[in-house]
């Protein structure tokens, strides 16, 4: 089974989160198909809440909608590291 036709896991978005986004620090739950993420970053410093949910998106692609069904996002700017 490759990795874009297995099951997510709340591990993995955080992994990919912290990886993809300078300074990130995420909390992720779900069940495999539906996730909340809640994403500290001082990248999202001066970022409308748009922009920063954007970014999160970016990190997953075309896999929102599909592998990954649902993405809840709250995010929040934190100090610079």
């Amino acid at each position: 089974m490759s990795a874009e036709s297995a099951v997510a896991t709340p591990e993995e978005l955080k992994a990919r989160i912290e990886a993809g986004i300078p300074g990130a620090a995420a909390t992720v739950t779900g069940d495999g198909h539906h996730f909340n993420a809640v994403i500290t970053a001082s990248a999202f410093r001066g970022l409308s809440r748009i922009a920063q949910h954007r970014l999160v998106y970016e990190v997953f692609g075309a896999e929102i909608g599909g592998r990954i069904h649902a993405l809840s996002i709250q995010t929040q700017v934190g100090e610079p590291a």
